[in-house]
């Protein structure tokens, strides 16, 4: 194994950096310390601990002093987080409060952070989907963004060594546009969602609706034990941070994992300023570090850095590591740099009813649903809008308890509920486009606590996504008809980009180093020791959740860093 070292007796020199614990973060941090390179992981917010640092995982209903939900004032203080789903009395903890990390908006744009040891991942819906060689193919087919520099082939082992340690369940479905993985047994769909399964796949050619792929451990594995991970217990807490580590997070999984080989160190409270370069090596040197607390800053040194601090804060701080060489961020030779990010539309929803099934009903809280994967714009272009989208499908009945009376009265109500009729719902992740206009700079005067220049964020929706969004309300309610379903509803809710949690872009990979910024193995194009695999390296969102891939590009890079280490 070639050393990284730069300079052995410098303490504050490692083999590799990774800032971002999240994650990409805590898949970069296992890989390279399980291969014996001393690693330093920065992470901006405090330390979270796996089973320490949980406070509310195993609060009952009752001991929570608002019942769950998030006071008035606390809201008034937090108008963006507050939007955010996992804002509740549970999780608000985990969730980045407003004011502890200013942005401005140019457009309307919900970013929703989470600054501790995992990030996001302590919050993340753990949806699980590989993005298939259509997804792929898409930009070179449709003429929008630049191609993909990699193939599905290219990424599938990675998808595979990535889901064997996390823990993927999901069934075989066998559908091309939504390849199969490494999975653990599926989850049940209920009685209707079965239905509507039938329904959909004998009357419509190419469309189907799955169990929904989730990162829960459905089957104990060794490689599990050895993570001190055991099944999913099925609370659906899991924003709480689960003491199973039934779900998959950093903090149970990779980052234990990677403390445990004894060459992971980890810095919490540090906001990285950022990346040094090194004007006559021509490479990046190091970090520049800020002590959240004492606003100390601190410079650490390694010759591999990777930049995982989640998409939006990774382009800002390589539009703000500056340098004679890098006068407009580091990399940024054909000035793209914070351009052409996009997002998923998760604006439109249908909800309807079902007169049937009387004699069944749901129980119990399984943390996915029915999943009906992308049908539209798949092999050829045939809507008048580009590329498609993918919903999430659920059924539930409606249970109804008499709370009225007192005593005995009141107890007899409760215990023995009575169901109204069914009920579901289907909610559009529709792939919004990269454009140019759809950027984020760096403001010239407005600084945060910290010296670092406030991110501006210009995105917005347009006229693809306006169609997308009709021909998903079209689509979805001629096959609640023919499911047999009534009342059926369609629902605009309006949200700015954002609050879907999907952002990606700004960094994005590609072939041609004047149009794209990362080359196929995730390094920047003109700084080739900085690598980037979070959100922002995404050429195209796709339709799936994005974080398996995220994890798949990680392992897949970190792996071409070892290799070339290898080589000097």
């Amino acid at each position: 194994m070639a050393n990284f070292n730069i300079d052995a007796n410098d303490a504050n020199t490692y083999d590799v950096i990774v800032i971002g614990s999240g994650m990409s973060g805590g898949w970069a941090a296992k890989e390279f310390a399980e291969k014996g390179l001393k690693t330093l992981v920065i992470e901006r917010g405090p330390e979270v601990k796996h089973n320490v640092n949980y406070p509310t995982t195993n609060m009952n209903p009752w001991e929570f002093k608002h019942k769950g939900i998030i006071p008035e004032d606390v809201k008034k203080e937090n108008p963006i987080a507050s939007k955010c789903y996992v804002f509740q009395e549970d999780a608000q903890h985990f969730v980045s409060k407003d004011k502890e990390h200013p942005y401005i908006q140019e457009k309307p744009f919900d970013w929703i952070k989470g600054y501790q040891t995992g990030g996001k991942s302590l919050l993340w819906a753990r949806q699980t989907q590989r993005i298939s060689q259509y997804d792929f193919d898409g930009p070179a087919r449709d003429g929008f963004a630049v191609e993909w520099p990699i193939t599905y082939k290219d990424l599938a082992p990675w998808y595979s060594h990535v889901e064997k340690f996390v823990g993927i369940a999901g069934n075989y479905d066998g559908i091309d546009v939504l390849p199969d993985g490494d999975f653990l047994p599926g989850m049940d769909l209920n009685c209707l969602e079965e239905h509507f399964k039938g329904v959909v796949e004998k009357n419509y050619s190419g469309r189907h609706v799955i169990s929904g792929r989730c990162a829960h451990i459905t089957e104990n594995r060794e490689i599990f034990a050895q993570q001190g991970r055991v099944q999913c217990q099925y609370r659906n807490l899991c924003q709480r941070g689960c003491p199973f580590g039934g779900y998959f997070n950093s903090n149970s999984s990779t980052l234990p994992w990677a403390m445990k080989t004894g060459n992971l160190t980890m810095i919490h409270d540090s906001v990285v300023h950022s990346i040094t370069y090194d004007e006559q090596k021509e490479k990046a040197s190091g970090v520049l570090v800020i002590d959240a607390k004492t606003k100390e800053t601190k410079n650490y040194y390694a010759p591999v850095i990777f930049v995982n601090a989640g998409t939006l804060n990774t382009n800002l701080i390589l539009l703000n590591s500056t340098s004679n060489r890098f006068p407009n961020g580091l990399g940024n030779d054909n000035g793209l740099l914070g351009k052409f990010i996009a997002f998923h539309n998760y604006r439109a929803q249908l909800f309807a009813e079902y007169e049937g099934f009387e004699d069944k009903h749901t129980t119990g809280r399984e943390p996915t649903s029915a999943y009906v994967p992308r049908f539209r714009n798949v092999q050829k272009q045939e809507t008048d809008f580009l590329r498609g989208y993918a919903a999430t499908f659920g059924a539930r009945r409606q249970v109804l308890q008499d709370n009225s009376g007192l005593g005995e009265k009141l107890k007899d109500g409760l215990l023995n509920p009575t169901y109204g009729p069914w009920q579901m719902g289907a909610h559009m992740m529709g792939e919004t486009i990269p454009k140019e206009e759809s950027r984020v700079t760096l403001d010239a005067e407005k600084v945060d606590d910290w010296g670092v220049p406030l991110l501006k964020i210009d995105v917005d929706y347009d006229e693809n996504d306006e169609k997308m969004i009709q021909d998903f309300y079209e689509q979805f309610t001629e096959m609640f008809e023919a499911a047999g379903f009534s009342n059926i509803n369609t629902y605009d809710s309006k949200q700015a980009p954002g609050l879907d949690i999907h952002e990606m872009g700004g960094v994005r990979m590609g072939k041609d180093p004047k149009t794209s910024l990362l080359n196929k193995w995730n390094q920047l194009h003109s700084c080739k020791n900085v690598y980037v695999t979070d959100g922002a390296c995404m050429t195209s969102t796709s339709t799936q959740n994005p974080s398996l891939t995220y994890m798949a590009l990680t392992a897949r890079a970190c792996n071409h860093a070892i290799k070339e280490s290898k080589k000097g």
